[in-house]
Protein backbone atom coordinates (compact mmCIF):
# COMPACT_ATOMS: atom_id res chain seq x y z
CA UNK A 1 0.00 0.00 0.00
CA UNK A 2 3.23 2.41 0.08
CA UNK A 3 2.69 3.54 -3.24
CA UNK A 4 -0.33 3.56 -6.09
CA UNK A 5 2.13 1.37 -8.17
CA UNK A 6 1.04 -1.09 -5.97
CA UNK A 7 -2.23 -2.00 -8.13
CA UNK A 8 -0.07 -2.96 -10.63
CA UNK A 9 2.08 -5.48 -8.72
CA UNK A 10 -1.48 -7.34 -7.64
CA UNK A 11 -3.28 -7.07 -10.22
CA UNK A 12 -1.88 -9.79 -12.63
CA UNK A 13 -4.68 -11.72 -13.53
CA UNK A 14 -6.14 -12.00 -17.30
CA UNK A 15 -9.10 -9.59 -17.37
CA UNK A 16 -11.39 -12.83 -18.40
CA UNK A 17 -10.68 -14.08 -15.15
CA UNK A 18 -11.57 -10.58 -13.38
CA UNK A 19 -14.70 -10.31 -14.65
CA UNK A 20 -15.95 -14.27 -14.55
CA UNK A 21 -14.82 -14.31 -10.97
CA UNK A 22 -16.72 -11.58 -10.24
CA UNK A 23 -19.92 -12.85 -11.97
CA UNK A 24 -19.74 -16.44 -11.00
CA UNK A 25 -19.54 -14.97 -7.17
CA UNK A 26 -21.68 -12.24 -6.94
CA UNK A 27 -19.23 -11.41 -4.37
CA UNK A 28 -19.22 -7.63 -1.83
CA UNK A 29 -16.18 -6.58 -0.31
CA UNK A 30 -16.43 -4.01 2.11
CA UNK A 31 -13.31 -2.14 3.17
CA UNK A 32 -13.84 -0.18 6.90
CA UNK A 33 -10.74 2.43 6.46
CA UNK A 34 -9.90 5.91 7.50
CA UNK A 35 -6.97 6.87 5.79
CA UNK A 36 -8.83 8.13 2.22
CA UNK A 37 -6.31 7.58 -0.12
CA UNK A 38 -5.19 4.14 1.05
CA UNK A 39 -9.00 3.52 1.38
CA UNK A 40 -9.08 4.81 -2.43
CA UNK A 41 -6.03 2.01 -3.11
CA UNK A 42 -7.62 -0.90 -1.81
CA UNK A 43 -11.15 0.27 -3.33
CA UNK A 44 -9.55 0.28 -7.12
CA UNK A 45 -7.33 -2.75 -6.87
CA UNK A 46 -9.60 -4.96 -5.49
CA UNK A 47 -12.33 -3.80 -7.99
CA UNK A 48 -9.96 -4.91 -10.73
CA UNK A 49 -10.65 -8.46 -9.32
CA UNK A 50 -14.23 -8.39 -10.45
CA UNK A 51 -15.55 -7.70 -6.96
CA UNK A 52 -18.15 -5.44 -6.03
CA UNK A 53 -17.04 -3.01 -3.33
CA UNK A 54 -18.39 -0.63 -0.85
CA UNK A 55 -15.94 1.99 1.56
CA UNK A 56 -16.65 3.13 4.79
CA UNK A 57 -14.29 5.24 7.10
CA UNK A 58 -15.01 4.52 10.23
CA UNK A 59 -16.68 1.81 12.12
CA UNK A 60 -20.24 3.33 12.57
CA UNK A 61 -20.60 3.87 8.92
CA UNK A 62 -19.53 0.16 8.32
CA UNK A 63 -22.16 -1.17 10.24
CA UNK A 64 -24.68 0.94 8.16
CA UNK A 65 -23.21 -0.70 5.54
CA UNK A 66 -23.60 -4.17 6.77
CA UNK A 67 -27.41 -3.35 7.12
CA UNK A 68 -27.95 -2.09 3.51
CA UNK A 69 -25.44 -4.58 1.41
CA UNK A 70 -25.02 -8.13 1.54
CA UNK A 71 -21.74 -8.39 2.26
CA UNK A 72 -19.40 -11.58 1.84
CA UNK A 73 -15.75 -10.22 2.92
CA UNK A 74 -14.64 -6.92 5.80
CA UNK A 75 -11.29 -5.57 5.41
CA UNK A 76 -10.95 -3.33 8.30
CA UNK A 77 -8.23 -1.14 9.61
CA UNK A 78 -6.98 -1.87 13.80
CA UNK A 79 -7.00 1.82 14.14
CA UNK A 80 -10.35 3.42 13.34
CA UNK A 81 -11.55 6.70 14.61
CA UNK A 82 -14.35 5.33 16.51
CA UNK A 83 -13.64 1.62 17.14
CA UNK A 84 -10.70 -0.97 17.87
CA UNK A 85 -10.19 -3.12 14.62
CA UNK A 86 -9.42 -6.47 17.00
CA UNK A 87 -13.13 -5.81 18.91
CA UNK A 88 -14.82 -4.86 15.84
CA UNK A 89 -14.07 -7.78 14.42
CA UNK A 90 -15.79 -9.88 17.09
CA UNK A 91 -19.01 -7.51 16.71
CA UNK A 92 -19.17 -8.08 13.23
CA UNK A 93 -18.85 -11.91 13.27
CA UNK A 94 -21.65 -11.94 16.30
CA UNK A 95 -24.30 -10.00 14.48
CA UNK A 96 -22.97 -11.61 10.73
CA UNK A 97 -22.05 -15.09 10.88
CA UNK A 98 -21.74 -16.23 7.86
CA UNK A 99 -19.59 -13.49 6.57
CA UNK A 100 -15.71 -13.35 7.11
CA UNK A 101 -13.70 -10.59 8.85
CA UNK A 102 -9.98 -9.59 7.37
CA UNK A 103 -7.99 -7.30 10.24
CA UNK A 104 -4.83 -5.17 8.55
CA UNK A 105 -2.57 -3.01 10.63
CA UNK A 106 0.56 -0.80 10.03
CA UNK A 107 2.43 -2.50 13.39
CA UNK A 108 1.98 -6.57 13.36
CA UNK A 109 2.53 -7.89 16.79
CA UNK A 110 1.58 -11.67 17.84
CA UNK A 111 -1.00 -10.56 20.87
CA UNK A 112 -3.24 -9.13 18.43
CA UNK A 113 -3.30 -10.90 15.91
CA UNK A 114 -4.17 -13.58 18.18
CA UNK A 115 -6.79 -11.83 19.83
CA UNK A 116 -8.24 -11.08 16.37
CA UNK A 117 -8.39 -14.57 15.67
CA UNK A 118 -10.09 -15.54 18.94
CA UNK A 119 -13.14 -12.96 18.43
CA UNK A 120 -13.37 -14.85 14.74
CA UNK A 121 -11.87 -12.67 11.89
CA UNK A 122 -10.57 -14.94 9.05
CA UNK A 123 -6.84 -13.66 9.23
CA UNK A 124 -4.84 -10.83 10.25
CA UNK A 125 -2.00 -8.99 7.94
CA UNK A 126 0.23 -6.11 7.91
CA UNK A 127 0.29 -3.33 5.77
CA UNK A 128 2.95 -2.65 3.28
CA UNK A 129 4.42 -6.14 3.69
CA UNK A 130 1.80 -8.55 2.51
CA UNK A 131 0.42 -6.33 -0.36
CA UNK A 132 0.71 -9.91 -2.51
CA UNK A 133 -1.66 -11.72 0.29
CA UNK A 134 -4.14 -9.70 0.20
CA UNK A 135 -6.20 -10.39 -2.95
CA UNK A 136 -5.56 -14.45 -2.26
CA UNK A 137 -6.79 -13.89 1.34
CA UNK A 138 -9.85 -12.54 0.33
CA UNK A 139 -11.06 -15.30 -2.62
CA UNK A 140 -10.00 -17.96 0.02
CA UNK A 141 -12.58 -16.11 2.68
CA UNK A 142 -15.03 -16.01 -0.24
CA UNK A 143 -14.25 -20.04 -0.41
CA UNK A 144 -15.32 -20.41 3.62
CA UNK A 145 -18.13 -17.94 2.92
CA UNK A 146 -19.90 -19.72 -0.09
CA UNK A 147 -18.88 -23.04 1.36
CA UNK A 148 -20.44 -21.92 4.86
CA UNK A 149 -24.21 -20.62 2.86
CA UNK A 150 -24.06 -23.79 0.79
CA UNK A 151 -24.03 -26.32 4.01
CA UNK A 152 -27.23 -24.12 5.43
CA UNK A 153 -28.95 -24.50 2.10
CA UNK A 154 -28.45 -28.53 2.46
CA UNK A 155 -29.42 -28.37 6.12
CA UNK A 156 -32.60 -26.14 5.40
CA UNK A 157 -33.41 -28.39 2.47
CA UNK A 158 -32.95 -31.39 4.62
CA UNK A 159 -35.01 -29.91 7.86
CA UNK A 160 -37.93 -28.77 5.38
CA UNK A 161 -38.71 -32.04 3.80
CA UNK A 162 -42.04 -31.98 1.44
CA UNK A 163 -43.45 -35.67 2.26
CA UNK A 164 -46.52 -37.23 0.48
CA UNK A 165 -48.79 -35.96 3.51
CA UNK A 166 -48.24 -32.71 2.36
CA UNK A 167 -49.42 -33.15 -0.79
CA UNK A 168 -52.61 -30.90 -0.82
CA UNK A 169 -55.62 -33.04 -2.93
CA UNK A 170 -59.00 -35.70 -2.56
CA UNK A 171 -59.27 -36.42 -5.44
CA UNK A 172 -59.25 -40.28 -6.55
CA UNK A 173 -56.50 -39.70 -9.36
CA UNK A 174 -53.42 -38.43 -7.02
CA UNK A 175 -54.18 -41.00 -4.21
CA UNK A 176 -53.56 -43.32 -7.21
CA UNK A 177 -50.03 -41.10 -8.11
CA UNK A 178 -48.88 -41.36 -5.07
CA UNK A 179 -49.18 -44.83 -4.14
CA UNK A 180 -47.40 -45.36 -7.05
CA UNK A 181 -44.81 -42.86 -5.82
CA UNK A 182 -44.66 -44.93 -2.17
CA UNK A 183 -43.44 -48.12 -3.99
CA UNK A 184 -40.75 -46.67 -5.99
CA UNK A 185 -39.21 -44.16 -2.92
CA UNK A 186 -37.46 -46.78 -1.22
CA UNK A 187 -35.90 -47.80 -3.85
CA UNK A 188 -32.93 -46.72 -5.65
CA UNK A 189 -34.99 -47.05 -9.30
CA UNK A 190 -34.58 -43.87 -11.32
CA UNK A 191 -38.06 -42.30 -11.96
CA UNK A 192 -38.86 -40.12 -15.18
CA UNK A 193 -41.99 -37.77 -13.90
CA UNK A 194 -44.61 -37.00 -16.86
CA UNK A 195 -47.07 -34.20 -17.19
CA UNK A 196 -48.01 -31.18 -18.21
CA UNK A 197 -46.18 -27.97 -16.89
CA UNK A 198 -46.86 -26.53 -13.56
CA UNK A 199 -48.82 -30.19 -12.47
CA UNK A 200 -46.26 -30.30 -9.06
CA UNK A 201 -43.13 -32.50 -10.54
CA UNK A 202 -41.15 -31.17 -8.48
CA UNK A 203 -43.27 -31.17 -5.43
CA UNK A 204 -43.59 -35.24 -6.00
CA UNK A 205 -39.27 -35.79 -6.47
CA UNK A 206 -38.94 -33.80 -3.14
CA UNK A 207 -41.86 -36.31 -1.74
CA UNK A 208 -39.80 -39.33 -3.45
CA UNK A 209 -36.73 -38.13 -2.05
CA UNK A 210 -37.99 -37.71 1.52
CA UNK A 211 -39.86 -41.18 1.18
CA UNK A 212 -36.05 -42.87 0.51
CA UNK A 213 -33.29 -43.90 2.55
CA UNK A 214 -31.67 -41.37 1.17
CA UNK A 215 -33.86 -38.87 3.22
CA UNK A 216 -31.00 -37.06 5.45
CA UNK A 217 -29.02 -36.29 2.28
CA UNK A 218 -28.57 -33.29 -0.32
CA UNK A 219 -31.87 -33.01 -2.73
CA UNK A 220 -30.20 -31.18 -5.40
CA UNK A 221 -32.31 -29.65 -8.08
CA UNK A 222 -31.70 -27.85 -11.52
CA UNK A 223 -33.92 -27.16 -14.57
CA UNK A 224 -31.94 -28.13 -17.42
CA UNK A 225 -33.78 -25.34 -19.59
CA UNK A 226 -32.81 -22.70 -17.61
CA UNK A 227 -29.41 -23.54 -18.00
CA UNK A 228 -28.01 -22.69 -21.20
CA UNK A 229 -26.53 -25.80 -23.10
CA UNK A 230 -23.19 -24.37 -22.89
CA UNK A 231 -23.18 -24.40 -18.97
CA UNK A 232 -24.93 -26.76 -18.39
CA UNK A 233 -22.12 -29.44 -18.77
CA UNK A 234 -20.15 -27.51 -16.23
CA UNK A 235 -23.17 -26.77 -13.95
CA UNK A 236 -23.91 -30.78 -13.64
CA UNK A 237 -20.32 -32.05 -13.91
CA UNK A 238 -17.69 -29.22 -12.51
CA UNK A 239 -14.61 -28.41 -14.18
CA UNK A 240 -10.90 -28.84 -13.74
CA UNK A 241 -8.71 -25.85 -13.86
CA UNK A 242 -7.29 -24.81 -16.08
CA UNK A 243 -10.08 -26.24 -18.44
CA UNK A 244 -10.78 -23.11 -19.90
CA UNK A 245 -10.41 -19.14 -19.27
CA UNK A 246 -11.08 -18.11 -15.39
CA UNK A 247 -11.15 -21.77 -14.73
CA UNK A 248 -8.90 -20.89 -11.90
CA UNK A 249 -9.37 -24.07 -9.56
CA UNK A 250 -11.04 -27.09 -9.28
CA UNK A 251 -14.85 -26.51 -8.52
CA UNK A 252 -17.71 -29.37 -7.92
CA UNK A 253 -20.81 -29.51 -10.27
CA UNK A 254 -24.05 -30.64 -8.69
CA UNK A 255 -23.95 -34.18 -9.15
CA UNK A 256 -20.80 -34.43 -6.45
CA UNK A 257 -23.24 -31.71 -4.61
CA UNK A 258 -25.76 -34.38 -4.44
CA UNK A 259 -23.41 -37.22 -3.38
CA UNK A 260 -25.18 -40.27 -1.28
CA UNK A 261 -28.41 -38.03 -1.75
CA UNK A 262 -31.22 -37.24 -4.78
CA UNK A 263 -30.73 -34.93 -8.05
CA UNK A 264 -33.86 -33.63 -9.86
CA UNK A 265 -33.19 -32.65 -13.24
CA UNK A 266 -36.49 -30.61 -14.78
CA UNK A 267 -36.96 -30.75 -18.51
CA UNK A 268 -34.91 -33.17 -19.40
CA UNK A 269 -35.79 -33.10 -22.80
CA UNK A 270 -34.06 -30.35 -22.83
CA UNK A 271 -30.87 -31.79 -22.87
CA UNK A 272 -28.29 -31.33 -25.60
CA UNK A 273 -27.22 -34.74 -27.39
CA UNK A 274 -23.83 -34.21 -26.66
CA UNK A 275 -25.08 -34.33 -22.66
CA UNK A 276 -27.34 -36.92 -23.16
CA UNK A 277 -24.12 -39.42 -23.53
CA UNK A 278 -22.71 -37.87 -20.59
CA UNK A 279 -25.61 -38.42 -18.25
CA UNK A 280 -26.31 -41.80 -19.52
CA UNK A 281 -23.10 -42.73 -18.45
CA UNK A 282 -23.85 -41.49 -15.21
CA UNK A 283 -27.34 -43.19 -14.96
CA UNK A 284 -25.51 -46.53 -15.98
CA UNK A 285 -22.42 -46.31 -14.07
CA UNK A 286 -22.26 -43.21 -11.56
CA UNK A 287 -19.14 -42.23 -13.33
CA UNK A 288 -18.73 -38.80 -15.12
CA UNK A 289 -15.72 -37.06 -15.98
CA UNK A 290 -15.47 -32.90 -15.34
CA UNK A 291 -14.96 -30.53 -17.58
CA UNK A 292 -11.35 -30.51 -18.82
CA UNK A 293 -10.62 -33.42 -17.05
CA UNK A 294 -8.99 -37.05 -17.93
CA UNK A 295 -10.16 -39.08 -14.66
CA UNK A 296 -13.34 -40.10 -13.97
CA UNK A 297 -15.29 -38.69 -11.07
CA UNK A 298 -17.64 -41.71 -8.98
CA UNK A 299 -21.10 -40.73 -7.48
CA UNK A 300 -23.74 -42.44 -6.00
CA UNK A 301 -26.56 -39.93 -6.62
CA UNK A 302 -30.17 -41.34 -7.26
CA UNK A 303 -31.69 -39.61 -10.08
CA UNK A 304 -35.17 -38.54 -10.94
CA UNK A 305 -36.15 -36.60 -14.02
CA UNK A 306 -38.73 -34.45 -15.45
CA UNK A 307 -40.21 -33.60 -18.52
CA UNK A 308 -43.58 -32.16 -20.30
CA UNK A 309 -42.36 -33.28 -23.50
CA UNK A 310 -43.62 -36.14 -25.28
CA UNK A 311 -40.05 -38.54 -25.28
CA UNK A 312 -40.64 -40.68 -27.68
CA UNK A 313 -41.85 -38.28 -30.08
CA UNK A 314 -38.60 -36.76 -29.44
CA UNK A 315 -36.62 -39.81 -29.87
CA UNK A 316 -38.55 -40.51 -33.31
CA UNK A 317 -37.14 -37.20 -34.40
CA UNK A 318 -33.85 -37.46 -33.21
CA UNK A 319 -33.65 -35.06 -30.54
CA UNK A 320 -33.17 -37.47 -27.71
CA UNK A 321 -31.46 -40.56 -27.09
CA UNK A 322 -33.50 -43.83 -27.48
CA UNK A 323 -31.16 -46.25 -24.71
CA UNK A 324 -31.62 -42.77 -22.41
CA UNK A 325 -35.37 -42.78 -22.64
CA UNK A 326 -35.61 -46.25 -21.68
CA UNK A 327 -32.97 -45.84 -18.93
CA UNK A 328 -34.96 -43.16 -17.44
CA UNK A 329 -38.44 -44.71 -18.00
CA UNK A 330 -37.59 -47.81 -16.27
CA UNK A 331 -40.39 -46.38 -13.60
CA UNK A 332 -42.96 -43.99 -15.15
CA UNK A 333 -45.33 -41.63 -13.26
CA UNK A 334 -47.64 -39.58 -14.88
CA UNK A 335 -49.29 -36.42 -12.81
CA UNK A 336 -52.74 -35.59 -13.85
CA UNK A 337 -53.57 -31.68 -15.65
CA UNK A 338 -55.31 -29.95 -12.77
CA UNK A 339 -58.43 -29.63 -15.06
CA UNK A 340 -58.72 -33.27 -14.71
CA UNK A 341 -59.21 -32.96 -10.63
CA UNK A 342 -61.63 -30.43 -9.93
CA UNK A 343 -62.44 -31.37 -6.77
CA UNK A 344 -58.66 -30.79 -5.71
CA UNK A 345 -59.40 -27.25 -6.56
CA UNK A 346 -61.44 -25.64 -3.63
CA UNK A 347 -58.46 -26.77 -1.29
CA UNK A 348 -55.75 -25.90 -3.24
CA UNK A 349 -57.26 -22.59 -3.23
CA UNK A 350 -57.55 -22.26 0.52
CA UNK A 351 -54.04 -23.44 1.05
CA UNK A 352 -52.86 -20.24 -1.17
CA UNK A 353 -55.19 -18.06 0.29
CA UNK A 354 -53.24 -19.10 3.61
CA UNK A 355 -49.95 -18.46 1.74
CA UNK A 356 -50.61 -15.20 0.20
CA UNK A 357 -52.79 -13.86 3.05
CA UNK A 358 -49.52 -13.98 4.91
CA UNK A 359 -47.53 -12.44 2.65
CA UNK A 360 -49.58 -9.47 2.06
CA UNK A 361 -49.90 -8.90 5.89
CA UNK A 362 -53.29 -9.80 5.87
CA UNK A 363 -55.95 -12.12 7.93
CA UNK A 364 -56.14 -15.41 6.11
CA UNK A 365 -59.20 -14.55 3.66
CA UNK A 366 -62.56 -16.41 3.51
CA UNK A 367 -63.79 -18.00 -0.05
CA UNK A 368 -67.55 -17.58 -1.48
CA UNK A 369 -67.78 -20.78 -2.92
CA UNK A 370 -69.11 -18.97 -6.10
CA UNK A 371 -65.49 -18.26 -5.97
CA UNK A 372 -64.82 -21.76 -6.40
CA UNK A 373 -67.01 -22.89 -9.11
CA UNK A 374 -65.84 -20.12 -11.30
CA UNK A 375 -62.39 -21.47 -10.64
CA UNK A 376 -63.35 -24.82 -11.62
CA UNK A 377 -64.96 -23.72 -14.76
CA UNK A 378 -61.50 -22.55 -15.93
CA UNK A 379 -59.35 -24.89 -18.04
CA UNK A 380 -55.90 -24.16 -16.22
CA UNK A 381 -53.42 -24.28 -18.73
CA UNK A 382 -50.78 -23.67 -16.25
CA UNK A 383 -52.52 -26.02 -14.16
CA UNK A 384 -51.24 -25.25 -9.88
CA UNK A 385 -49.05 -22.76 -10.98
CA UNK A 386 -51.58 -20.47 -12.68
CA UNK A 387 -54.42 -21.43 -9.98
CA UNK A 388 -51.42 -19.91 -7.28
CA UNK A 389 -50.93 -16.74 -9.29
CA UNK A 390 -54.49 -16.26 -9.33
CA UNK A 391 -55.10 -16.73 -6.02
CA UNK A 392 -52.11 -14.33 -5.39
CA UNK A 393 -53.85 -11.61 -7.54
CA UNK A 394 -57.34 -12.06 -5.82
CA UNK A 395 -56.09 -11.57 -2.67
CA UNK A 396 -54.34 -8.59 -3.11
CA UNK A 397 -57.10 -7.02 -5.27
CA UNK A 398 -59.71 -7.91 -2.25
CA UNK A 399 -61.01 -5.07 -0.16
CA UNK A 400 -62.66 -7.61 2.46
CA UNK A 401 -62.76 -10.13 4.40
CA UNK A 402 -64.02 -12.76 1.53
CA UNK A 403 -62.94 -13.65 -1.93
CA UNK A 404 -65.59 -12.99 -4.70
CA UNK A 405 -65.67 -12.99 -8.26
CA UNK A 406 -65.04 -9.62 -8.82
CA UNK A 407 -61.54 -10.36 -7.70
CA UNK A 408 -60.81 -12.32 -10.75
CA UNK A 409 -59.60 -11.82 -14.66
CA UNK A 410 -62.34 -11.35 -16.38
CA UNK A 411 -62.70 -13.82 -18.67
CA UNK A 412 -63.07 -16.35 -15.71
CA UNK A 413 -65.54 -13.97 -13.74
CA UNK A 414 -67.86 -14.62 -17.02
CA UNK A 415 -67.17 -18.12 -17.02
CA UNK A 416 -70.41 -20.72 -18.13
CA UNK A 417 -70.25 -23.76 -16.09
CA UNK A 418 -70.35 -26.79 -18.34
CA UNK A 419 -69.58 -24.97 -21.76
CA UNK A 420 -66.28 -26.16 -23.11
CA UNK A 421 -66.59 -23.75 -25.97
CA UNK A 422 -67.51 -20.93 -23.54
CA UNK A 423 -63.76 -20.19 -22.69
CA UNK A 424 -61.96 -19.86 -26.15
CA UNK A 425 -65.60 -17.06 -26.83
CA UNK A 426 -64.54 -15.34 -23.75
CA UNK A 427 -61.09 -15.28 -24.76
CA UNK A 428 -61.73 -13.19 -27.71
CA UNK A 429 -64.66 -11.21 -25.99
CA UNK A 430 -62.01 -10.01 -23.50
CA UNK A 431 -60.02 -8.97 -26.11
CA UNK A 432 -62.59 -6.68 -27.54
CA UNK A 433 -62.98 -5.28 -24.27
CA UNK A 434 -59.44 -4.02 -23.66
CA UNK A 435 -59.72 -2.86 -27.15
CA UNK A 436 -62.81 -0.40 -26.62
CA UNK A 437 -61.20 0.31 -23.59
CA UNK A 438 -57.94 1.66 -25.27
CA UNK A 439 -59.99 3.38 -27.88
CA UNK A 440 -61.95 5.34 -25.33
CA UNK A 441 -59.28 6.36 -23.70
CA UNK A 442 -57.26 7.62 -27.14
CA UNK A 443 -60.26 9.53 -27.97
CA UNK A 444 -60.33 11.16 -24.45
CA UNK A 445 -63.96 9.31 -23.97
CA UNK A 446 -65.82 10.94 -26.93
CA UNK A 447 -68.04 7.87 -28.05
CA UNK A 448 -69.30 9.40 -31.30
CA UNK A 449 -65.16 9.50 -31.88
CA UNK A 450 -64.49 6.10 -30.80
CA UNK A 451 -67.23 4.66 -32.56
CA UNK A 452 -65.38 6.19 -36.05
CA UNK A 453 -62.06 4.76 -35.20
CA UNK A 454 -63.34 1.19 -33.75
CA UNK A 455 -65.79 1.47 -37.62
CA UNK A 456 -68.70 0.60 -35.84
CA UNK A 457 -71.72 2.53 -35.62
CA UNK A 458 -72.86 4.34 -32.49
CA UNK A 459 -75.60 2.55 -31.27
CA UNK A 460 -72.88 -0.98 -31.32
CA UNK A 461 -70.49 1.05 -29.27
CA UNK A 462 -73.28 1.53 -26.57
CA UNK A 463 -74.66 -1.82 -26.73
CA UNK A 464 -71.08 -3.26 -26.06
CA UNK A 465 -70.47 -0.54 -23.86
CA UNK A 466 -73.60 -1.94 -21.88
CA UNK A 467 -72.57 -5.45 -22.29
CA UNK A 468 -68.92 -4.89 -20.83
CA UNK A 469 -70.01 -2.98 -18.51
CA UNK A 470 -67.97 -0.24 -19.44
CA UNK A 471 -70.67 2.84 -18.86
Amino acid sequence: YRKVTTINKIYRFEKSYRIFAGIMSGSNVLIIEDEEKLREVMVQFIGMEGYHVFEAATAKAGFKKLEQEDIDVVVCDVKLPDANGVELAGKIKTQYPLLEVIVLTSYGNIPNAVQAIKNGAFDYLTKGDDNDKLIPLINKALDKVRLQKRILQLQKQVSEKFTFDEIIHKSKIIDAVIDLAKKVAPTNASVLLLGETGTGKEVFAEAIHSGSKRNTQPFVAVNCSAISKDLLENELFGHKAGSYTGAVKDAKGLFEEANHGTIFLDEVGEMSQDLQAKFLRVLETGEFIRVGDTTTTKVDVRIIAATNRDLLKECDAGHFRLDLYYRLSAFQITLPALKERPEDIELLVKHFVKISSAKMNKPTLAVSQEYIEKLKCHQWKGNIRELKNVVERSVILSDSDTLATSSLPYEMQVLIKDNPSAEKALELASVEKCHIQKILMLSNGNKSQAAKILGIGTATLYRKLHEYELE
